[in-house]
């Protein structure tokens, strides 16, 4: 899967013992289960308790860092802002709860917390396997443990994160904007126009908050949705390139190279045929 990571809390908090120091994920959420120990998730100079059996929720771009007790265990989720947003689909209220930081105890009784367990380790076995369907059971998976996060969060009365800024806050809405007009929208000055503001104050946050410059961060959208087309529909590199809207194939073409080291069409053949080659292991 090259939109989402997941694995044991174990693997490597373990390896760092059990302290993972603050950094960011510029273009990714976590959303952690921790089943065994626990410890205190540092975020944006805040410290939140993180008790067994609880959900915690990284937005992405915050500083965050984690202390567990040792042998904590559970589960950890990386994954791309593009893939969460697709798993979505048209339901804002399942992504909302991932733009705040927050831990949600989980009631070990309940059947949430005994269909969260069960999602979790459904996400993990997915992954490492490579059967037939992986990417549509993942996405299941994936889909189950956001209503859960949305229904814990409604739960919680989504309480207001007090170290939110103006520069995360942007960067957010330009995330949004994206989403919604990256295969229209090619100017950085036509987004920072849309959300108010000047191309300056959209790159200043940009690079504060994402490390990236809005034309970089533009330019990955279009990169995912563009491997996305390649690997999954049957198209050619010329309609891929105009539903993403290039009008010319060539610069389609050079445009993907530039940033992904080989043509769309070598790059659709590698994964296509890596995809056989695992189809033909499970088999």
């Amino acid at each position: 899967m090259d939109f989402l990571h997941i694995e044991p809390i174990r693997e490597r908090s373990g390896a760092h013992n059990w302290i993972i120091r603050e950094h960011s994920h510029p273009d990714h959420v976590q959303i952690l289960l921790v089943e065994r120990g626990g410890g205190t998730f540092l975020v944006e100079g805040e410290t939140l308790a993180v008790p067994t059996n609880s959900l915690t929720i990284v937005p992405a771009g915050m500083v965050h860092g984690f202390d567990f007790a040792a042998d904590t265990d559970g589960y950890v989720i990386n994954a791309a802002t593009s893939f969460v947003r697709a798993v979505a689909g048209q339901d804002s209220r399942l992504v909302e709860p991932l733009s705040r930081p927050a831990v949600y105890p989980l009631d070990a009784d309940s059947m949430r917390s005994a269909g969260m367990a069960a999602a979790f380790r459904g996400c993990y076995r997915e992954y490492v396997w490579s059967a037939p369907g992986r990417r549509a059971a993942i996405q299941g998976q994936v889909l189950q443990i956001l209503v859960s996060v949305m229904r814990s969060a409604l739960e919680a009365g989504q309480p207001e994160f007090a170290a939110g800024d103006k520069d995360y806050a942007l960067v957010c809405r330009f995330r949004e904007m994206l989403e919604e007009r990256f295969r229209t929208l090619r100017t950085i000055a036509d987004y920072a126009s849309g959300l108010g503001v000047t191309t300056h104050r959209l790159n200043q946050a940009c690079r504060a908050r994402a490390g990236k410059s809005p034309s970089e961060l533009l330019h990955d959208r279009t990169i995912v949705e563009a491997k996305r087309f390649l690997i999954y529909m049957e198209r050619s590199v010329a309609e891929i390139g105009y539903e993403l809207g290039f009008e010319d194939p060539a610069y389609f073409s050079r445009y993907f190279t530039k940033r992904v080291g080989k043509t769309p069409g070598a790059y659709r053949k590698e994964m296509l045929e890596g995809r056989g080659e695992d189809a033909a292991q499970a088999s």
